[in-house]
């Protein structure tokens, strides 16, 4: 149970200062996107955080895969991760983790 945890407490934690961040926000996602791409240092950030949002969308589909489950079942994380990046992982490595203690639970 330990291990579902701190992917739980960063998902609720970092969906929470999400919703208030956006809520507070003077521009629109697109906006804040749009300009983050018009400085080298700042689109050099972007650019790397959704690198890694690509490879954690294949280790999702990866994993998916392996569990042989359909690609569909993984389509909402990938468009969670599309628009607020890491809370797609994080989602389904809590509901993954979830299932996994329930699956184990049972047995």
């Amino acid at each position: 149970m330990k291990s579902i945890l701190i992917p739980l407490i960063t998902l609720i934690l970092f969906s929470v200062f999400t919703a208030y961040s956006m809520m507070n926000s003077q521009e629109s996602l697109l906006d804040f996107g749009a300009r983050l791409m018009g400085a080298l240092d700042t689109a050099q950030v972007v650019i790397d955080l959704y690198i890694l949002c690509a490879m954690a969308c294949v280790w999702m589909y990866q994993d998916n895969r392996s569990k042989g489950k359909k690609v569909t079942s993984v389509l909402p994380y990938f468009l969670l991760t599309a628009i607020f990046a890491s809370i797609g992982p994080l989602l389904y490595l809590v509901v993954n983790t979830a299932k996994r203690y329930r699956r184990d639970a049972e047995i």
